[in-house]
């Protein structure tokens, strides 16, 4: 069972083809599910019933630091292997989960606002973020923040919020860009922001203009706008490994009878800049989630 805080984000396309091929290669079954709108009493509703149904297994995001700690003592206190995706609480070790498969969430925003000290000279910089204080996203902006902080730099920043919903998210960046027309940088730390943000800066051309941007994750639309010069980067956090290793893992914990499994996983932190946005749209496939085929696909010489 993999319990979700946004189900329909097409962040999480890869996510599902990533477990749906762990499946073919095990034999396994499972269900998404949990909330479409970062709801997180729906997700630790969905997880109670996953755990009263006797589910084998559960993976889920745990996007806040305390609301999920009774579930998921409670399904290991059932046999139920529980492992963390996407976001892990506050970090490892604070909460019961067995494991963590995904970004080491702060660390990626400390190297994020190194990239946009690097990028801004001086001057405002907007940092959009979905969903304050959930814990897939809050530690990214967090560590943002305190990189650009100790940096010294003369970069003043705003933090503002867009909501779950991709046309939500780009009606909030571009409310904020025309009432801030003199930012010298705009920034998510989510998928949507960042497309939201990408789209924006192409409607009033703002790169000409000199203002820099970039953002999380391999939407398509993000990929063909930083093709065309839009933003400066995105960040992969190789979203098909976090529903492919949770399957491979549970698996491993019961075949072992719970000897082995298990394992703290980061799925990595890769900047994907207009310099090598090209290996990604030359391919279509599951791992990044614009096509439904399975298949293998070569990599570069």
């Amino acid at each position: 069972m993999f319990i979700n805080h946004v189900t329909t984000n097409p962040f999480f396309v890869p996510t599902q083809y990533g477990i749906e091929d762990a499946q073919a290669l095990l034999g396994t079954t499972s269900q998404w599910t949990g909330s479409e709108e970062s709801v997180v009493q729906d997700m630790v509703n969905e997880m109670d019933t996953a755990i009263s149904g006797g589910a084998d297994g559960i993976a889920v995001s745990v996007v806040d630091p305390e609301a999920f700690n009774d579930s998921i003592q409670n399904a290991l206190d059932q046999d139920i292997p529980v492992i963390a995706y996407n976001a892990n609480g506050k970090g490892p070790g604070t909460n019961p989960a067995l494991a963590y498969v995904g970004q080491d969430l702060f660390q990626s925003g400390v190297e994020m606002g190194n990239r946009i000290v690097d990028l801004v000279d001086e001057g405002l910089v907007a940092l959009f973020i979905a969903t304050p204080g959930q814990l897939n996203i809050q530690p990214r902006i967090d560590g943002a923040k305190q990189a650009i902080e100790d940096s010294g730099a003369n970069i003043e920043i705003q933090q503002v919020t867009t909501g779950a919903e991709l046309t939500e998210e780009r009606s909030k960046i571009e409310a904020w860009y025309n009432g801030h027309k003199d930012a010298a940088g705009m920034f998510a730390v989510d998928a949507g922001s960042t497309q939201g943000v990408a789209q924006i800066m192409e409607q009033f051309g703002l790169a000409d203009k000199g203002v820099k941007a970039g953002g999380y994750d391999l939407l398509p639309e993000i990929l063909k706008l930083m093709k065309a010069g839009h933003i400066d980067f995105t960040i992969d956090q190789q979203p098909y490994l976090q529903g492919f290793l949770p399957v491979m893992q549970l698996y491993l914990y019961k075949l072992s009878g719970g000897v082995t499994g298990p394992a703290e996983t980061n799925t990595g932190l890769i900047f994907v800049t207009p310099e090598t946005v090209d290996r990604y749209l030359q391919t279509e496939s599951r791992f990044e989630g614009d096509s439904e085929v399975q298949k293998i696909v070569k990599a570069p010489a």
